[in-house]
């Protein structure tokens, strides 16, 4: 009996591979979007990237805009020529004396400021990391500076600082001559500490929840390989929390060099002779106080630069292996 020929009606269909069915579909690459779909994490960080354009990308632009121009302050509704004068802001500003003295005041802030509140709140923080009496009560007692009004611990400083204050009344004949806060020299070196008082509580925080990720394991081998606190506080906390030493140190030299409040009101505005006037309160006396804003507009471009370099820095100091 013959076999019916079959009739082909297309192309031999293609034997399936070894080890897969004949009945079941070949499978297919999807093409590539051109444009993916954003990551979940995007979406999230949206709206947060969406808060920094607004609050600070924008004004940015626009400050930079007004450094370029002959900016006033008018009534709203008001029309006024902005005339574009180029570089001319900018050299009033770097000619202008009491700008250089603000930033070489602002040098030596953070030349004190920084390194004493990484110093002392990884000290505090590892202390306190300890088990030891009274630890949440200690732990709080270093964080309600941080949280409590400037002008409040500005007038606790002043009481203690001033002419007549206490420790020049314990200090006797040995007090300085101005005294603290009037003096051109110690004038900025006691804001520094002023200020790394008062934010220590929240830097101690911050090394605290970076402790607890060290492994205990580290401190039982250094140890037994006989290293005393010291040894093991240099070799196994400070490489172990390297990460929180840089965020601290870039955000200290982020506030430090935004200083504005404390000179304000601890030496009625940057006194003695400027010698603890701040690059941001340059910034107010002049842009608020004096009406020229496009000054101020360049003095804030050129500090913003300033405080990129150092934090490149400082994440380039931190961040290197000892």
């Amino acid at each position: 009996m013959s076999i019916p020929a079959i009739r082909a009606t297309g192309d031999a269909p293609t034997p399936a591979p070894t080890g897969q069915r004949a009945d079941t579909p070949t499978q297919r690459t999807r093409p590539r979007r051109k444009f993916p779909l954003p990551r979940p994490g995007a979406l999230f960080v949206s709206p947060y990237a969406l808060f920094l354009l607004v609050v600070f990308a924008v004004p940015l632009g626009y400050t930079l805009w007004i450094s370029f121009h002959r900016f006033y302050f008018t009534a709203p509704g008001a029309e006024f020529d902005t005339p574009w004068v180029g570089l001319r802001n900018y050299q009033d500003v770097f000619s202008d004396p009491v700008v250089l003295r603000s930033f070489l005041n602002i040098a030596v802030f953070l030349a004190i400021n920084v390194p004493l509140t990484v110093v002392l709140s990884l000290v505090l923080a590892s202390a306190l990391n300890a088990k030891l009496p009274m630890r949440s009560f200690f732990r709080a007692a270093y964080y309600v500076p941080y949280v409590t009004a400037s002008v409040a611990l500005v007038a606790v400083w002043q009481f203690l600082f001033g002419a007549e204050g206490l420790v020049n009344n314990l200090l006797g004949d040995f007090a300085p001559d101005p005294s603290w806060l009037v003096n051109p020299v110690l004038a900025m070196p006691v804001i520094a500490v002023f200020v790394a008082w008062k934010q220590l509580g929240f830097f101690v925080m911050v090394y605290l929840a970076a402790l607890q990720s060290v492994s205990k394991e580290l401190y039982e081998s250094a140890a037994l390989d006989g290293a005393g606190r010291v040894r093991s506080f240099l070799s196994v906390t400070v490489p172990g929390v390297r990460p929180a030493t840089t965020l601290v140190a870039v955000y200290a030299i982020i506030t430090g060099a935004n200083l504005f409040s404390e000179p304000y009101l601890l030496t009625g505005g940057g006194g003695p002779d400027h010698a603890s006037a701040s690059p941001v309160l340059v910034m107010y006396q002049r842009g608020i106080e004096q009406g020229h804003p496009d000054f101020a507009a360049a003095l804030g471009v050129v500090l913003v630069l300033f405080v990129v370099v150092l934090s490149l820095l400082a994440r380039k100091l931190t961040e290197k292996e000892g």
